[in-house]
């Protein structure tokens, strides 16, 4: 029986199949089902704590720039669900979803152990990305990197590994050597991987398996990058042997996240791919990524960023000094109970003038109540609002026009923040305009 998109999403977001299970055999299975489908495809594989969504992005913008016909697959989604299966950077329609999902569906229903939402939609993504034609799918792991149901496919054309830092600890494990030995899982026979960088363990870590593997390992070379300007609409920088690039994006990170992603090119470029040095400017000039440290408006700054972890927190607020020096902000606030909350903290209560803490719609969000409790005890101005809207509400209402308010917390409230602050200027931008006519 066929089901429309309400239905589709409600089969995926099943409790069936909610949460997470670290290990391959369910997509192995489900992927044989379905005719081996990742067999048929070549991938860019990244793993990453933080850093690996851009990086991916700017990877897939040059690929399509190139001229290659490029699948990107992203975790998790900022706008809607569609945005998680992406082809030339346009979403699964929810037709298209619809079919793949019904299509999955006979199997799913019958597997003894079912598999997890993540691997269900990495199985749609797989077979979505043959029927596609894909010349190539830049691939972005879910969790960790060894286990992670992305992890299935078989040497890719490079593996690329971003900043690594303190992020699902329950999962990976509590030190930064844990977490390295996990995201190293991604590299394979004989293959290539180009790293970030990070501590001199993180390294080792990466230099070890590169070798027991006969892995080719290459270094993101950040001397050859100089950032010559920062503004709201994006990033002035120089790389060489390129020139001058406009980076679209705001974060004072993203130049770093862009030259890893041009390492990569280049690498894809040694073995064959045909990619011009003008590909690669007007790729990464191109790059979109909603959510990361994004402008939605002015008059107040409004910015909305996916920060979710310790070191997200620590480039969050080197970005808000770099473009606003000594000013203080309104945080609206919302993340995960598992999080390590004061080592998130710590780095933006300096720059607070005001938070506003809000609920997340996701089981495990932590309840807003219960985080303003936590911010309180940094001697610091705290209004519970409980929902995401009503705290955009709020932080509207009583910011000034020379104010910057910035949401922050977890990935699972942008798409609220968004959406609630889209509908509220629409609402004072008629008021206002009602109001100039009367005049």
């Amino acid at each position: 029986m066929s089901m429309g998109i309400k239905e589709t999403l409600e089969y995926i977001h099943n409790v069936k199949w909610s949460g997470s299970k670290l290990g391959l055999e369910r997509t192995e299975k489900l992927l044989r089902a379905l005719g081996n489908p990742e067999k048929q495809l070549k991938f860019v594989h990244v793993a990453g704590t933080n850093g690996k969504g851009s990086t991916s992005a700017c990877i897939a913008s040059v690929l399509r720039e190139a001229g290659y016909k490029t699948g990107l697959f992203i975790s998790p989604y900022v706008m809607c669900f569609n945005e998680r299966i992406q082809v030339d950077g346009e979403y699964i329609t929810d037709d298209e979803l619809e079919a793949m999902t019904n299509e999955v569906r006979p199997i799913t229903d019958v597997m003894k152990d079912p598999p997890t939402e993540f691997e269900l939609i990495t199985a749609l993504a797989m077979k979505y990305y043959v029927n596609k034609g894909c010349d190539i799918v830049v691939l972005e792991v879910g969790l960790g990197g060894r286990l992670d149901s992305t992890n299935v496919i078989e040497t890719p054309e490079l593996a690329v590994i971003t900043a690594i830092g303190y992020d699902h600890i329950k999962e990976l494990g509590p030190t930064l050597t844990d977490i390295a030995r996990e995201k190293a899982g991604i590299i394979k026979n004989g293959g290539d991987v180009v790293i970030y960088g990070g501590e001199p363990e993180v390294i080792n870590v990466f230099e070890q398996k590169a070798n027991e593997l006969g892995a080719g390992l290459y270094k993101a070379d950040f001397s050859r990058l100089a950032i010559k300007g920062f503004c709201l609409e994006g990033i002035r920088l120089e790389l060489e042997p390129y020139g001058e690039i406009n980076l679209p994006l705001a974060g004072s990170y993203q130049p770093y996240n862009a030259t890893l992603a041009v390492t990569a090119i280049e690498l894809l470029r040694n073995k064959g791919y045909k990619i011009s040095d003008d590909d690669i400017i007007k790729g990464i000039s191109k790059v979109k990524w909603p959510g990361r440290f994004e402008i939605l408006g002015r008059k107040p700054v409004f910015i909305l960023d996916g920060s979710h972890n310790p070191q997200g927190m620590e480039v969050t607020a080197e970005s808000l000094k770099c473009h606003f020096n000594d000013k203080k902000f309104i945080f609206i606030i919302g993340v995960m109970a598992d999080k390590d909350i004061d080592a998130m903290v710590v780095h933006i209560t300096p720059l607070a003038k005001a938070f506003i803490t809000v609920s997340p719609d996701n089981p495990r969000a932590m309840e807003s109540f219960a985080l303003a409790e936590k911010l309180k005890r940094f001697g610091v101005q705290v209004t519970d609002c409980g929902a995401v809207g009503k705290g955009v509400s709020e932080a509207l209402k009583t910011a000034g026009e020379d104010d910057i308010i910035c949401a922050l917390g977890s990935f699972f409230m942008s798409p609220e923040v968004r959406e609630t602050y889209s509908a509220l200027r629409e609402l004072a931008d008629a008021s206002e305009k009602e109001a100039t006519t009367e005049l």
